[in-house]
C-alpha cells in the first residue's frame, strides 16, 4: 500500500440562514448567552470546525448508504477494506483485526476548519456584526407559559475559507478504488450537506449553507 496521489477542494463556504455551531455550555459566564456559537479563542471570531462539516457529510451519506438501521443508528465502524463510510472516514474503534485495518489503510478524508474570509475577518475587526441572537419559544399546551430561550447564530452573507484534501492510496488496485469513492462519496457529501443543513436547530430554520468558488488542485472548477 502506498499513497499515489491528493485531491484538494478549496472554495468558500456561504451562510445562507442563520449558522449555529454550538460551543458547549460547559462554561457560561454569567450574564452570558445560555447557546453560544464557537469561536477562536485567541480572537473571538467564528469559526466552523472541520469535524462538524466532516461528520456531518458522514450521517448524511450512511443514510444515503442504508448503514443507519444496520448499524442500530451508531456510527458505521465496520472497517472492511471497500466499506465507502470507513474507508473515506475512517473507522474509528473497530472490533475487526489488524489485518482488515491494513487492507483498509488510513482515513482518507480530512477537512480543515474554515475559518472567516479575509474580507469578512476583516469587518469583523472592523466591528461590523457578524452574529445575532435569536430567541426561540415554546409554549406550555394547557397554560401556555412561555419558556423563551436565546441562541446565538452567524448571521446570513458571512462566508467562511474552506478546504479539504483527499488522500488517493494504492491499495493494490492503482488507485483505482479511492479515484470512484472521490465522485461517489466525497463529492456526493458536500451535495447532500448543501441541502441539508449545519449545526443545530436545522429543522427550525437554521443551518443552510452554500459552498461557491469550488476548485480542485489544477485550479479547475468542481461543480456539486
Amino acid at each position: 500500500m502506498k499513497q499515489i496521489g491528493n485531491k484538494k477542494i478549496t472554495g468558500t463556504i456561504v451562510v445562507k440562514t442563520g449558522l449555529h455551531v454550538g460551543a458547549g455550555t460547559d462554561k457560561v459566564e454569567i450574564g452570558g448567552m445560555d447557546n453560544p456559537i464557537i469561536r477562536n479563542p485567541l480572537n473571538r471570531e467564528p469559526y466552523i470546525p472541520g469535524s462538524s462539516l466532516k461528520g456531518k457529510m458522514r450521517s448524511l451519506l450512511e443514510w444515503k448508504f442504508d448503514l443507519v438501521e444496520k448499524n442500530a443508528g451508531r456510527v458505521c465502524s465496520c472497517g472492511e477494506p471497500d466499506c465507502k463510510i470507513c474507508r473515506v472516514f475512517g473507522a474509528g474503534n473497530t472490533a475487526k483485526t489488524s489485518e482488515s485495518a491494513k487492507k483498509r489503510g488510513p482515513s482518507r478524508l480530512i477537512v480543515r476548519d474554515a475559518a472567516l474570509t479575509e474580507d469578512w475577518s476583516r469587518q469583523f475587526k472592523e466591528g461590523k456584526t457578524l452574529v445575532e441572537e435569536k430567541s426561540e419559544n415554546s409554549l406550555n399546551r394547557i397554560t401556555a407559559e412561555a419558556n423563551p430561550r436565546p441562541i446565538e447564530r452567524v448571521v446570513p452573507g458571512v462566508e467562511f475559507s474552506f478546504e479539504m484534501i483527499y488522500r488517493i492510496l494504492d491499495t493494490g488496485d492503482g488507485g483505482k478504488t479511492d479515484g470512484e469513492y472521490f465522485d461517489l462519496v466525497v463529492l456526493e457529501g458536500l451535495r447532500l450537506l448543501q441541502n441539508d443543513y449545519l449545526g443545530g436547530g436545522g429543522t427550525r430554520g437554521n443551518g443552510r449553507i452554500g459552498f461557491k468558488d469550488l476548485k480542485d488542485e489544477s485550479n479547475k472548477e468542481i461543480k456539486l
